[in-house]
């Protein structure tokens, strides 16, 4: 099995299909927001024609209104990846939410939950916001308050609840690293300059590609009310010039920025991984050389 990993607009999708095409390979889709159904212009989802052919599993199997649930995304990717295996193929994780390949690639079982405490958090953060919470992460737990963005309330609430059932701090429920699937991990990464220029361009393409007709086409069926969806990164701010809060060029610029900082988070996540063989995506001989690393 091959991973191909790194940060947003990085070049994951098009080496994906180069690898697929010279390994006979099917691609499993590890990019969080790319699960919703109809998140498409917002989250770079390829076409069916930009797959070439390529079959591709684990696009579009929620519901907006549907909560992330990476226990669940972790089940399906496994059964995916299984049935690719028994049928000869290779299969590719492709993705860059650092949490679901984990979930998929490690032994990874994850702390159960309580409706209560879930609830009760879940009222803190809608009457108070992220900001309260997040600083009592960081009393307890501050490594995990390094990780979790301070405006990520759905992943600051699922740590505090951890926090509280196990009386341990939410990192040290994170397991160490025990291989599930014998994997080649290959990373993809491009310069800061480039990243940063290549997200400008990403964002301008999003708007010109129509996100806000579809996240117009997503609010009749509860984008909205999406605790995961609504507060994608574009979708977020699209919602908020279809408000009126926001006008087209900040809703963009905002949108550049949190990507930005996301792409320093992802670098930052996978860096740490001394398993994955680092390219350089505007490299010439990108798909040679990671057809060089897999074997």
């Amino acid at each position: 099995m091959i991973t191909v990993v790194g940060p947003t607009a990085a070049g994951k999708s098009a080496l994906s299909i180069a690898l697929a095409h010279e390994l006979g390979g099917e691609v499993v889709n590890a990019d969080s927001m790319q699960l919703y159904r109809g998140m498409d212009v917002g989250t770079a989802k390829l076409t069916v024609a930009e797959r070439q052919g390529v079959a591709h599993h684990l696009l579009d199997i929620w519901d907006v209104t549907v909560p992330a649930a990476v226990a669940e995304y972790q089940a399906l990717a496994r059964r995916a990846i299984d049935d690719i295996l028994a049928r000869g193929r290779v299969p590719l994780l492709v993705g860059g939410s650092g949490l679901y390949l984990r979930a998929v690639l490690e032994e990874f079982e994850f702390p159960g939950t309580d409706p209560a405490i879930r609830a009760r958090l879940e009222e803190e953060l809608a009457a108070s916001g992220t900001g309260p919470l997040h600083e009592r992460l960081q009393q307890w737990d501050p490594a995990a308050a390094a990780a979790i963005l301070p405006s990520n309330g759905r992943r600051i609430v699922r740590a505090l609840e951890v926090i509280e059932l196990t009386g341990r701090p939410f990192t040290a429920t994170l397991p160490k690293p025990t291989p599930h699937y014998p994997s080649v991990q290959i990373g993809v990464d491009r310069s800061v300059a480039e990243l940063d220029e290549r997200i400008a361009l990403r964002v301008d393409l999003m708007w010109a590609g129509g996100l806000l007709d579809e996240v117009r086409g997503l609010l009749p069926l509860g984008l909205r009310e999406g605790r995961t969806s609504a507060r994608a990164l574009g979708y977020q701010q699209a919602l908020a010039q279809l408000d009126g809060v926001l006008a087209e060029e900040s809703a963009k610029a905002d949108t550049v920025q949190g990507t930005r900082r996301f792409v320093r988070r992802q670098r930052s996540w996978f860096r740490r991984d001394p398993a994955i063989h680092w390219l350089d995506g505007a490299s010439d001989t990108l798909v040679a050389d990671a057809l060089a690393i897999a074997g």
